[in-house]
């Protein structure tokens, strides 16, 4: 069973759209995950655009890979690595830590993500 940062069971990060490697709603991972798609995120508009400027464009829609297309707001399983870059350019979207799987800490500290939690009113 898939765990968050905390060591918990994984929550959903998002089933509209459809999120995750899996498209399953969770942030799962595993040895066919090149990019490790771990870390649960509410989208802004200044990432959307930052992620558009380093390649991945996140915007456009691409039903050939049942890719929606994002807008702000919208939360999604981002890359490790993506996130870790944007939080460096200080760009980073806030975070959703219970729906964020336990592998992103191979590749970011729990600080930098505590750092971006989501707080929920």
């Amino acid at each position: 069973m898939a765990k968050n940062v905390f060591g918990e069971p994984l929550k959903t990060c998002c089933k509209d759209p459809l999120t995750g490697f899996y498209r399953d709603g969770f942030c799962r991972t595993d040895q066919f995950d090149q990019g490790s798609h771990t870390v649960c995120a509410i989208l802004t508009e200044e990432f959307l655009q930052f992620s558009r400027s380093r390649g991945n464009d996140l915007i456009t829609p691409r039903p050939e890979y049942l890719f929606p297309g994002l807008k702000p707001g919208d939360k999604w399983c981002l890359c490790a690595l993506r996130w870790k870059e944007a939080f460096e350019a200080g760009v980073a979207p806030f975070v959703v830590l219970e729906a964020t799987n336990e592998r992103t800490l191979d590749y970011i500290d729990i600080s930098e993500l505590i750092s971006h939690a989501y707080k929920q009113e």
